[in-house]
């Protein structure tokens, strides 16, 4: 398929690449950074634009990889009868792109997408789409770089992944920051904990999260927990995290 990307960033970048090896031709990049449009498409070697009035009108698909809060906007200056056109929001309706086109829908990545890693992870694809024929079409692209991975999902579905995906993501990450002060601070190799955190996430490829559950908390050691929290006295942060954490798991919600 001959695709026009609209935006540069993490999501512009990565399915661009993604696009170029299942051998989709990326046809034209926008930007409203010049810079960073024509890098964008020097990496994926075609041409770019930040110029609304030059992009073109031939191709297949126009996906819109920019902000959420930008989509609205970008779309106002998109019309393009007979074509399809896509963002990749979870939390935005697919219906904000009704005056683009009479085929449009959701090209939806369920991923943490970081345009400087040197390898892809894998990606899975939520589609949503205004009418049947865009919906396989949007289905075809999606396997193409997605293989199996690959479902439908309207507005209200697609929120409520990205709800989950907070918690699973930047919720845990967030406590890994949290984890890395409280080693500095302390003078312990956070390094020392990376093994840990790889067999935690491992494990629930084969146990849901409740079964691989361990620690304090969930054998109710309350001596241990006391331990902690005389300790995190001078983390006053950490230690309202802990308890908030804790009482959670001591009390199953």
């Amino acid at each position: 398929m001959n695709i026009v990307i609209l935006g540069t960033g993490n999501t512009a970048t990565v399915l661009g690449h993604m696009f170029k090896r299942a051998r989709h031709e990326v046809v034209q990049i926008f930007g409203r950074d010049a810079s960073a449009a024509s890098k964008l498409a020097y990496e994926l070697d075609t041409e770019s634009t930040n110029y609304w009035s030059v992009i073109k009108k031939d191709a297949d698909i126009y996906l819109i990889a920019v902000s959420d809060s930008a989509i609205e906007e970008v779309a106002g200056h998109l019309h393009v009868p007979g074509k399809i056109v896509v963002h990749t929001a979870a939390s935005v309706p697919k219906d904000i792109l009704k005056k683009t086109s009479h085929h449009y829908g959701v090209f939806y990545p369920l991923q943490s997408l970081r345009k400087d890693r040197e390898e892809s992870p894998e990606v899975p694809v939520f589609i949503d789409a205004s009418d049947e024929k865009t919906k396989q079409k949007l289905e075809s692209l999606a396997h193409s770089i997605a293989g199996g991975q690959v479902a439908e999902a309207n507005d209200q579905t697609r929120i409520k992944l990205h709800i989950a995906a907070v918690f699973v993501s930047n919720f845990t990450n967030y406590l890994y920051a949290l984890a890395e002060e409280y080693c500095r601070k302390e003078n312990l190799d956070f390094k020392q904990l990376h093994p840990l955190i790889q067999e935690t996430a491992a494990r629930v490829n084969s146990l849901s999260p409740g079964q691989a559950q361990t620690g304090p908390a969930v054998r109710h050691d309350m001596e241990t927990i006391k331990k902690h929290l005389d300790l995190l006295q001078s983390h006053p942060q950490l230690k309202r995290m802990y308890e908030f954490m804790s009482d959670a798991i001591l009390t199953g919600h």
